[in-house]
């Protein structure tokens, strides 16, 4: 008989590893926190900021790209130090050109940085985190296209809320990437990962120093609602991006029959934008190919 060793945890340990997993991230969010999303992404924004003849709209195309470097830049630009007169941010080329070529470089860079250097543990899931990554770059697009062409909001603040919607399901994964068990079973993790990506992504957001309307607009974003025929608010347009990106089903490969019947009703209802949203996630991820 074979011994099981300390890391082959089974069952009831496992469950225990997960929400021991749920522990530690809640004492993490009351402070400072820096975690990998995509490596592949990372690596190419890393490359383009080290080009020194780069000019400041390229650098505002890229960064958006990035949720983690986006948010961060967002948080600079409107701390005391920034914000003029009070006055609030809520997308990124506001932020870009508030803050300047000098901080947007460097504060891009050491994050990225930051990223490269946690992401070596995130081997086990870097096919998750990009297929994560897609997805968030196809919200945004989505986000974007859908509040200029069916609401009176503001694209921009769209784009961003649709970029970092699922930066909680990023954040977990790195937590989880911290733990041998789960590294070992990576599948174990979709359910939680569904579970609770929302609500620690809104808390994730908030720490973070988000406007708080963007890091509401993503609160249960996964969770089947009513929606205006035509969206209204923030979370309205965030809501249908998700969906028009095919939802969590498909970066988690779950099965959701009722899921799918709701991407097919969303990408059927709003058909006549799908090419310009399609235009917009190649355009956008076109800056680092």
């Amino acid at each position: 008989m074979n011994e099981r060793t300390e890391n082959d945890k089974v069952g009831e340990a496992l469950a225990a590893q997960r929400f021991g997993m749920l522990a530690d991230i809640a004492r993490e969010l009351t402070g400072e926190v820096l975690f990998p999303t995509c490596f592949d992404a990372i690596l190419r924004l890393r490359k383009e900021l080290q080009n020194p003849d780069i000019a400041l709209a390229h650098i505002a195309q890229i960064v958006q790209l990035e949720p983690l470097v986006a948010v961060k830049l967002m948080r600079i630009a409107n701390s005391a130090a920034y914000a003029a007169h009070g006055q609030t941010v809520r997308d990124l080329p506001s932020a870009v050109n508030r803050l300047g070529l000098n901080i947007v470089r460097t504060t891009a860079m050491s994050v990225a940085m930051g990223e490269i250097l946690h992401a070596k543990s995130m081997v086990a899931f870097a096919k998750f985190a990009q297929s994560l990554w897609e997805h968030s770059v196809y919200s945004a697009a989505a986000a974007r296209v859908l509040a200029h062409t069916h609401t009176r909001l503001r694209s921009e603040e769209a784009l961003l809320a649709g970029l970092v919607h699922d930066l909680g399901a990023f954040y977990m994964l790195y937590r989880s990437a911290q733990y041998s068990e789960l590294r070992e079973r990576p599948d174990t993790l979709k359910h939680l990962i569904a579970q609770w990506h929302e609500a620690i992504g809104v808390t994730l957001l908030e720490t973070l120093g988000l406007p708080h309307e963007i890091a509401q607009a993503s609160a249960d974003h996964d969770h089947p609602r009513a929606v205006p025929d035509e969206p209204k608010t923030l979370a309205d347009v965030v809501y249908v991006a998700n969906i028009l990106a095919g939802g969590c089903c498909v970066w988690l490969r779950l099965d959701s029959e009722s899921q799918e019947e709701e991407v097919n009703f969303f990408r059927e209802k709003y058909s006549e934008i799908l090419p310009e949203i399609e235009a917009g996630a190649s355009e956008m991820r076109s800056a680092l190919a």
